[in-house]
């Protein structure tokens, strides 16, 4: 991965960290952005953990090669913790030939560690959404 990437040193920085490095189309390049410990909820409600079970569900929104739009809609922060609510989408044709259409309402928690960087400790890219078993 290349350290050309910023990690957002603000909560509102989190963000537009999120989408560079997204678009950079490296998993890699996204795991600095997460605690060690941090969660993903899945599509069906379920939480993995971890930077590998990250990466795994991170990868195939990734293989597709197509740029992520996001922009958060609010910051709310409390001392080391904050949240961000953002909307985001991934639209085009993918990299396969095929249509994607993605995206949503994320109802992220970010924390700022001691080097000051903040990271995801809880990623939950539909928010609010209903989920429905996979």
């Amino acid at each position: 991965m290349s350290d050309s990437y910023s990690l957002p040193t603000e909560p509102e920085g989190v963000v537009p960290s999120l989408v560079e490095r997204f678009n950079s189309g490296e998993v890699s390049a996204m795991l600095p952005l997460y605690e060690p410990e941090a969660v993903l909820v899945v599509k069906d409600g379920r939480t993995v953990a971890g930077h590998t079970e990250i990466a795994a569900q991170l990868a195939p929104d990734l293989k597709h090669g197509l740029p992520l739009e996001a922009k958060a809609r609010h910051v709310f922060v409390n001392g080391d913790i904050a949240e961000i609510v953002l909307d985001w989408s991934i639209d085009g044709t993918g990299r396969d030939g095929e249509h994607v259409h993605v995206g949503g309402s994320a109802c992220d928690v970010v924390h700022r560690g001691a080097d000051g960087i903040w990271r995801y400790v809880i990623d939950n890219n539909l928010g609010t959404a209903v989920r429905q078993p996979a």
